[in-house]
């Protein structure tokens, strides 16, 4: 033997961080992540698919077996780490310190089968205070954390592969069921619902400008008129009507308002009452996976998933602990190292006598784990590491070290001042204002970090950052009104979701565990159950008809309550509390249950309606049908024209793409079925082919197209008696092929046309393009109408046109004058950008769409993103446009250094 050491991770990222720290004894090497798993039942060896790992590579008559193969493309490398361990004397499994982490490793021991002894090492943080600690304290690898994460694959895979086939037969093909992503997605439908079923109600109220005698000014809100409270917001319910408990409550209408606002312009009004109460404000627990995922979406625009790859990058190259954690706690070194940097940068009056203890978030919380915090015994300001991150992950650190540090600082004083003074209207209405305003007189953990909340802008502290401060006042002295507005409100339906709400509303609900949260987000988003409007998740008619089949026939899999219990019994395995193999007897037979197993559940479904489940009712007799080739409008013919069976033929309508479903009213609907109505509307003949030009109503969108007549039987066969007889090398004559069926144009209306009054001229016009305009040398120079609007053409260049009319009126000597301007690219545009969003909050660069070779992209100056096929340029918001450029930086490793040095990306192996 060599008296080497062999150590696996998980990611080079990581092997290349920890080699430092140790010395050359040690072989230091990397599985990319997990080296085998389950296959695809169809990537099974043959003689293995009709037996009992068949349907899901696990077998559940024989104690839930599973049946593991190394992937091909993981192959090599376990050649190469089985080299490398003929090797060496000793081998460590230092993988991540989590369920999956020690899955990992128990994995690579049952595939390495190493002869030499082995060891587990943990550590929450690439520091080499932390490697020495963990190779002074290796243990053995925990079976039952490895049961608790082998039982999750095993329960994923029961649960998708016996509820997704019927998704697929009744909805949809593509889509698919999950533990965890069909309770979010149904949490994302029943908001929507709710948005729905929303009553506005509207109510008035006002404000005004107080003077003292001395000239001072301060604002002030209707608080009561004649001694009765007004109505606010939150005292309405949801179908608009005021709350039973609020008959003491009066609702101010549009006209009474007016009027008491004009009656109390310039009275004097009287100081009834002074109230000063001491504030106080306790900082927030270090960052766990989920608050940081929050706290990320709401002050830097990050989604999810870049979160969590820029903490990886952060935590493989050693300047946070471990990102994948439910824990608060804090190490005793980190306790002191947040304690000794925030009295050197704030003073020794920022720190409390004694370290701060934070509660566990949830029963579940793994203690051993540590809070997200700046990795070592002590923490590197972001000044001292700014120019060796790049811009994302400076602003993450940054986050991270704000939120560790101000966690140990002490609270936050002041006095919040309350002050109610009547005024008597022209009228004689009595009116009472209220104002009150808060005073810092202690900044303690401010001084480092405030939160934010969820609907303020990313940056903005959810508190004003200046005091309000009321003047001197007294009970009884005399003010006068001054500019007193009556101002209208209507209520607000339930917020939509965002990225940042809904982990907070899973982790509340304990559904789900830090690893889960941003891989079930992209997951609903990728299958086309969600999509993001600016920071809000809309759910798709698709993901209603897949959550109402799951309430109706699956109810118990996607109750909040059961999915909250699973995660419970799981983390009872993970402890030891429970057996495996018992629970998923339980869970799919119902063994031992009060609840029938899955596979009763499945096998006794019976029959599904699958037009009732693709049915959403949006208006008395108008619903939503959601049909192969995506939603549409129907109803009963209101004219009561009949079909030949006697029964009301049914008027149908096309549902726009990006039209959420709480915007399909009543209203929407009429005008929909309205331009249906233009729809297939005849307007002639093309003189030059002799095929009839329709006009029609599609998903993107009005068009024009030509029908062409199906071939007849006799044509087709004789197309198919015209071809030569191919023979097959046994002599056998193989089967003609019929004639493929001819593609009809196509070309989408102008933005100044419509159904109703386009012309069979203004479609042989449309149909005639691409246009050619003329040559310039050898190239053509043609003008079409692109996805992101008109363009010209030549060769592989393209230059956009200002408006849809210059396709026709263009001429040669015009466009060769446009190709002759320099292209737009970089700071030196000859045009100007598509579209402009402001300075980026992370790179803090402008952000602009420009026309590119490939279409319109996104750019800070720095980082390209093409714009989506799916996202029309009108349609792009800028919270889109910084999130695209986020995640282009976040897979490439993290962009541009925030310092005067460009770095190259670095490229991390994510977790499967």
């Amino acid at each position: 033997m060599s008296g080497k050491k062999l150590v696996i991770v998980e990611s080079p990222a990581k092997s290349r961080s920890i080699a430092k720290y140790l010395g050359e004894d040690f072989i230091v090497d990397a599985s990319a992540g997990h080296i085998r798993d389950l296959p695809q039942p169809s990537d099974l060896p043959t003689d293995m698919k009709k037996g009992p790992f068949g349907k899901f590579a696990v077998d559940p008559e024989n104690g839930f077996e599973p049946y593991y193969v190394v992937s091909d493309s993981k192959k090599s490398k376990v050649r190469e780490l089985k080299k490398q361990l003929k090797e060496a004397d000793e081998l460590y499994l230092a993988t991540d310190a989590d369920r999956e982490g020690e899955a990992i490793a128990w994995h690579l021991y049952e595939v390495l089968k190493p002869k030499v002894p082995t060891y587990r090492l943990t550590f929450t943080e690439i520091t080499k205070e932390a490697i020495q600690r963990a190779m002074e304290s290796p243990r053995e690898i925990d079976t039952d954390l490895v049961d608790a994460q082998e039982t999750r694959r095993i329960l994923d895979r029961l649960y998708g592969y016996e509820i997704s086939p019927v998704l697929w037969r009744k909805v949809g093909r593509g889509l698919s069921a999950g533990r965890v992503q069909s309770v979010a997605t149904r949490m994302v439908v029943d908001r929507e619902r709710e948005r729905m079923a929303f009553i506005p109600a509207d109510y008035w109220d006002l404000s005004g400008t107080f003077v003292t005698d001395s000239g001072e000014s301060f604002g002030a809100k209707l608080h009561a008129v004649d001694g009765k409270r007004i109505a606010a917001g939150s005292d309405f319910t949801d179908k608009g009507e005021l709350k039973k408990n609020r008959s003491d409550v009066v609702v101010l209408g549009e006209n009474d308002a007016v009027s008491l606002a004009e009656g109390l312009t310039e009275v004097p009004c009287t100081v009834d009452s002074l109230e000063d109460k001491p504030y106080s404000r306790r900082p927030q627990p270090p960052f766990i996976t989920s608050t940081l995922q929050q706290d990320a979406a709401r002050r830097l625009r990050f989604s999810s998933r870049v979160t969590m790859q820029v903490a990886q990058r952060l935590y493989e190259n050693g300047y946070i602990t471990y990102m994948r954690t439910d824990s608060t706690v804090l190490s005793n070194e980190a306790l002191q190292a947040a304690r000794r940097q925030a009295s050197e940068l704030y003073g020794a009056e920022s720190v409390p006598e004694k370290p701060r203890f934070y509660a566990r978030r949830s029963d579940t919380a793994q203690e051993a784990h540590e809070a997200i915090r700046p990795a070592g015994d002590s923490f590197r300001t972001p000044k001292q590491v700014r120019n060796e991150l790049s811009a994302d992950e400076f602003k993450l650190y940054e986050l991270i070290w704000k939120r560790t540090v101000a966690s140990q600082m002490a609270d936050a004083k002041g006095f919040t001042a309350s002050v109610r003074l009547t005024g008597t209207a022209s009228d004689g209405r009595s009116a009472t204002f209220g104002a009150s305003g808060t005073v810092i007189t202690f900044p303690g953990f401010l001084a480092a970090y405030e939160e934010i909340k969820d609907n303020d802008d990313a940056g903005k502290p959810a508190e004003n950052a200046k005091d309000k401060r009321l003047p001197k006042l007294e009970e009884g002295q005399g003010l006068t009104s001054d500019d007193v507005e009556a101002k209208g409100h209507t209520t607000s339906p339930p917020a939509r979701y965002t990225e940042a709400t809904i982990v907070a509303e899973l982790e509340k609900r304990e559904i789900g565990r830090p690893s889960t949260y941003a891989p079930t987000i992209s997951v609903i988003m990728d299958r086309g159950y969600v999509t993001k409007r600016g920071n809000a998740l809309v759910p798709s008619w698709t993901a209603f008809s897949v959550i109402r089949l799951l309430e109706e026939h699956f109810g118990h899999y996607v109750d909040y309550d059961f999915t909250a219990r699973l995660e419970d019994e799981l983390d009872q395995i993970a402890r030891g509390e429970i057996e495996r193999e018992a629970w998923l007897q339980g869970f799919y037979f119902g063994a031992n249950s009060p609840q029938a197993g899955l596979k009763a559940v499945v096998d006794n479904l019976g029959e599904i309606d699958a037009r009732a489940i693709n049915t959403i009712e949006v208006a008395d007799g108008v619903e939503v049908r959601v049909g192969r080739y995506g939603p549409y409008l129907e109803r009963p013919n209101p004219d009561g024209e009949a079909d030949e069976n006697g029964e009301l033929k049914l008027q149908r309508a096309n549902i726009p793409d990006g039209l959420a479903p709480d915007e399909l009213t009543r209203q929407k609907a009429e005008e929909l079925f309205e331009q249906a109505a233009h729809s297939g509307k005849v307007l002639g003949t093309d003189p030059e082919t002799g095929r009839e030009i329709v006009a029609k109503d599609g998903r993107y969108g009005p068009y024009v197209t030509e029908v062409i007549p199906e071939m007849t039987e006799e044509e087709i066969q004789a197309h198919m008696d015209a071809q030569p007889t191919e023979y097959y090398k046994n002599g056998k004559p193989k089967p003609k092929k019929k004639p493929k069926k001819e593609k009809p144009r196509t070309a989408s209306l102008f933005k100044t046309m419509d159904l109703e009054t386009v012309t069979i001229e203004d479609a042989l016009k449309l149909l005639s393009l691409p246009r050619t305009v003329g040559t310039d040398g050898d190239e053509e120079i043609l003008a079409l109408n692109g996805r992101f609007g008109p363009y010209l053409k030549k060769g592989t260049d393209t230059r956009p046109l200002q408006s849809e009319e210059q396709l026709f009126s263009i001429t040669e000597d015009e466009a060769k004058k446009i190709f002759a301007q320099p292209k737009q690219r970089g700071r030196g545009a000859a045009k100007p950008p598509l579209a402009e969003f402001g300075t980026d909050p992370i790179t803090e660069r402008a952000v602009v769409v420009k026309d590119g070779r490939f279409g319109p992209y996104v750019t800070d100056g720095q980082t390209n993103v093409t714009v989506p096929r799916s996202v029309q340029l009108e349609q792009l918001t800028k919270d889109q446009a910084f999130s695209l450029l986020a995640e282009k930086r976040a897979k490439s490793g993290g962009g541009s250094s925030s310092g005067s040095t460009k770095k190259g990306g670095r490229k991390t192996a994510a977790k499967s």
